[in-house]
């Protein structure tokens, strides 16, 4: 417990440093592509008809108006930055929730396959939006990869989340996982394990549906991730968070997906086959982010988009990009940057992080590569670096402390904007 805890101090430092955005001028350019280089692409659709209180990213209430003008902006901007040079062979369209909209999901595809040379395409949706004439339509649309927010099967902690009366019981969610199982190359089942009111027993049965009754082909498990606003409003329906279970909730997590032959696409990510990417970004330098509340990292530099839907659509209307924030890395921050991402993914090359590095990497980071083999989480072989089964639940809890300090930065972002519409409105 001591070396977790010294671990979720170093990287909470950490991820204030490099998450610690100064403003760029509104709607600035991102640097040149590279040439010749591909780049994943991230869209995010930030429009939701169920804000579950757990939830601390950029989402806001659905509204079919304002979110058909959203993607006229979407796609404007995809526009902008491929006009600079960028070309992606890989898009995730992200939320929110994305399939609130189908017909502008199918229009933004088309537009994506004639500027770029579109290889693998993910996308994020609700139960509710499993029918069959829908999935139909998004494979034909091209899309490799859906990924559907269940969180878990039980029905009372359903309840708690909100999310029983909009997207209906755990037996109504495996009657449409079943139906779907098999129309994409990859069907992906968020899930989340440290749920307040969760015990091992509501987990084992979430992870029995989920082996021998769904048959799912790829599940990610994702610890509870909150922001203190997120707490504020989970207290009141959910319960107060505890990290008392997250160890012993992990490892039978890992031992019965591991146990029924699925392997590690992430650490939290299980997949039955191999090939099978996960959500996060562990085997990309480099991404764009596009949409309000988008994050990208280009050329050793963290962007972000604005999170006001409304500066977003003037921006896009003045033939910007969304950008309002950036953070550069010193060199040292990237190195942990792309220690923390690749082995998120279970190894890191050592030769191809030396040649990133300009052969700098492991004299420059000896003091974390050696605590890290200290401590047990990684072994090197063969000239790699690989995470221990210890290493893995050691990567969650680190993630988990990552994207927490990312989903207070989104509520901090949330904060600005309200105020700016407040002092506007007193103007």
């Amino acid at each position: 417990m001591a070396v977790d805890a010294a671990l979720g101090w170093l990287i909470r430092r950490f991820s204030r440093r490099i998450l610690d955005f100064s403003e760029a001028p509104a709607g600035a350019r991102l640097p040149d592509p590279a040439p010749g280089r591909l780049y994943m692409l991230y869209l995010h659709v930030p429009y939701c008809n169920v804000l579950c209180p757990f939830c601390s990213f950029h989402r806001v209430q659905f509204k079919q108006g304002p979110a058909t003008r959203y993607f006229e902006c979407l796609r404007r901007e995809i526009e902008t930055v491929a006009d600079r040079g960028y070309r992606h062979d890989e898009v995730y369209f992200g939320g929110g929730t994305p399939t609130v909209l189908p017909e502008e999901i199918f229009e933004t595809i088309e537009l994506l396959r004639r500027r770029h040379p579109l290889g693998e395409v993910s996308i994020e949706t609700n139960p509710d939006h499993l029918g069959k004439d829908a999935m139909d339509r998004l494979r034909d649309a091209g899309i490799n990869r859906l990924s559907v927010g269940v969180q878990s099967f039980d029905d009372g902690l359903l309840r708690e989340m909100e999310r029983f009366d909009k997207y209906g019981s755990g037996a109504d969610i495996r009657r449409r996982l079943k139906r779907v199982q098999g129309s994409f190359d990859t069907l992906n089942v968020d899930m989340i394990f440290n749920l307040p009111h969760q015990t091992e027993a509501m987990l084992r049965r979430d992870l029995d549906i989920l082996v021998d009754e769904i048959g799912a082909e790829q599940v990610s498990f994702y610890p509870l991730m909150t922001a203190s606003g997120t707490r504020k409003a989970m207290r009141k329906t959910m319960g107060d968070v505890s990290y008392a279970n997250e160890r012993r909730y992990y490892e039978i997590i890992a031992g019965r997906m591991l146990g029924a032959g699925y392997s590690r696409s992430s650490s939290w990510c299980f997949s039955r086959k191999d090939g099978m990417g996960d959500e996060y970004i562990v085997d990309r330098d480099e991404y764009v982010g596009l949409g309000s509340g988008a994050f990208s990292y280009l050329d050793g530099t963290l962007y972000a988009s604005t999170f006001s839907l409304a500066q977003y659509r003037r921006l896009i209307g003045e033939g910007k990009t969304g950008t309002v924030f950036r953070q550069a890395m010193n060199e040292r921050e990237r190195m942990r940057y792309y220690l923390l991402m690749l082995l998120f993914g279970g190894s890191l090359d050592l030769a191809v992080a030396e040649e990133q590095f300009g052969g700098r990497f492991r004299r420059r980071l000896w003091p974390e590569l050696a605590a890290l083999q200290t401590i047990g989480a990684v072994k090197e072989s063969e000239g790699r670096l690989t995470l221990t089964e210890r290493g893995h639940y050691l990567w969650v809890m680190i993630m988990r402390e990552f994207f927490s300090s990312v989903n207070c930065l989104r509520e901090e972002m949330r904060q600005r904007v309200h105020d700016g519409h407040a002092m506007a409105q007193a103007a």
